[in-house]
């Protein structure tokens, strides 16, 4: 067997994002839920073999597009990363669409709006053009909410910590500073701390109340004072040892979910996300909403992502490392 990827590559604000425009697999015309759930099952091996080393690395993220299946939408994606393939990512989202309209691959039906079917919902990106370049982007997220508050996790190493769990198109361990955890320092200490929080909230499975296929807790973002200029600071963790170089599209969403669920936040209000790199996500409370029996609301992000260039990615079986590996 030997597999031909043809990808185009692109950054939204710093996070890469691989967009496979040719040879992902034929799956049937089914709802994207449906056919990520096939996907999982007989071709995870594409995922590993284009995010994991040689070709990819710890922090990479990708998509696969497809013909929507629902009428009200233009495109339906897959989102994969080293991490699995998610219901939802807003760098994902970000960057596809930039690269969709870029190289001309999607005719969206209303000018200036692509809409996304992805596996948690429907998701709008508007679009700005400067000549023939996306400029600025705002993606329209799935109804977020805050599922848990003031859970106590017992850290390796660290002590207890208080955390809340929201969710944002994924499910986060939302983590602010406090007595053992005075705020952000490095990247590779962002990373332990994360392995260890996640491994004592080993026992906590949230399951969306609408979309029980959407459960479990894989994520996390480290919230902190901002430095750019923003209304505050995060690190997003993922995977096994990845941190977010973008501010995180489900985790500034879940943030905001976060804030709205505590009274911190106000319907309407904006909320300026900094990244570890500085560039900045501009959320927006759009309006609020429940989701199953919690007080949710849907957010939007402002942003903007870049095309990095084109690749031809080969994969045969004959080398026997074609799915790819991490380092332990």
């Amino acid at each position: 067997m030997k597999r031909t990827f043809f990808c185009i590559n692109s950054h939204a604000c710093g996070n890469p994002v691989r967009v496979v425009a040719g040879g992902g697999p034929l799956l049937p015309h089914l709802p994207i839920a449906e056919r990520r759930a096939l996907f999982q099952r007989d071709h995870d091996w594409i995922r590993t073999a284009l995010m994991f080393e040689p070709r990819g690395h710890d922090i990479m993220s990708g998509a696969i597009f497809y013909a929507p299946f629902r009428e009200d939408c233009d495109v339906a994606v897959l989102f994969i990363e080293v991490s699995g393939c998610l219901p939802m990512c807003g760098a994902g989202s970000i960057g596809l669409s930039t690269v969709l309209i870029e190289e001309g691959l999607v005719t969206p039906r209303v000018p200036g709006v692509l809409s996304l079917e992805t596996p948690a919902g429907r998701v709008d990106v508007r679009y700005e053009m400067e000549g023939d370049r996306v400029a600025s982007v705002r993606m329209f997220n799935v109804p977020s909410y805050l599922h848990a508050r003031d859970l106590l996790a017992e850290v390796e190493g660290l002590g207890p910590l208080t955390v809340d769990i929201a969710y944002g198109g994924n499910f986060y361990a939302v983590i602010e500073p406090q007595a053992n955890w005075p705020g952000l320092t490095t990247a590779a200490e962002t990373v332990s701390l994360s392995q260890r929080l996640l491994h004592a909230l080993r026992d906590v499975d949230p399951v969306h109340p609408e979309n029980p296929e959407i459960h479990g807790l894989h994520h996390a973002i480290w919230c902190d004072a901002p430095r750019a200029g923003g209304d505050g600071r995060g690190a997003v963790f993922y995977g096994d040892r990845a941190i977010d170089r973008s501010p995180g599209g489900t985790g500034t969403s879940a943030r905001m979910a976060q804030l709205y669920g505590k009274g911190r936040l106000a319907p309407g209000a904006t909320w300026r996300n900094e990244s570890p790199i500085g560039t900045i996500f501009e959320g927006r409370i759009e309006e609020t909403l429940p989701v199953g029996p919690y007080d949710g609301i849907r957010p939007s992000l402002g942003a903007w992502a870049r095309i990095t260039g084109h690749n031809t990615i080969f994969v045969d079986d004959r080398d026997p490392l074609f799915k790819g590996f991490l380092i332990p």
